[in-house]
């Protein structure tokens, strides 16, 4: 399983907002600056996390994006469920029920499906509001030396 970088940015931009929540809407310029993502790409991904419910988005003056979900109850699961095509370890695990011709007698299939639940137990039990107690404060640019978004 690889996350692509445009679930990777989704992640980011999510925290970025949960830790703005009960604020007013954070501009596109804003965070596309705040998260070093380009305009273009990153407009992409806050469509799909609008469309998904886990954001809100409003046009005009004032306008922009904030969380529309509970920092609480929000998981990264959510999330890269929405961004990626599949997070499954092996592609056999993409399509239920499993179409694969070997399925019934597939020594390895019950490998992979249990890896395939404890990635998505553990990606559903990690919630925004840990990133949120988790991460230094950063209003503006992260500086040249410090990355605080590692890997994410």
């Amino acid at each position: 399983m690889r996350i692509s970088t445009k679930g990777r940015y989704a992640l980011r931009v999510m925290i970025d907002l949960a830790r703005r929540r009960g604020r007013d809407f954070v501009k596109l310029q804003e965070l596309s600056a705040r998260q070093q993502i380009p305009e273009k790409y990153l407009e992409g991904i806050l469509g799909t996390l609008v469309r998904g419910g886990l954001l809100e988005g409003a046009r005009g003056k004032g306008g922009g994006y904030r969380l529309a979900c509970d920092p609480s109850s929000c998981s990264v699961w959510r999330i890269l469920s929405l961004m990626e095509t599949s997070v499954a370890p092996v592609a056999c695990l993409d399509d239920e029920p499993n179409a694969c011709p070997r399925a019934a007698f597939c020594v390895t299939l019950p490998v992979w499906k249990e890896l395939d639940r404890i990635v998505k137990d553990y990606l559903d039990g990690v919630k925004l509001e840990q990133f949120v107690r988790n991460t230094p404060e950063t209003e503006g640019l992260i500086p040249a030396d410090r990355d605080w978004n590692c890997g994410l």
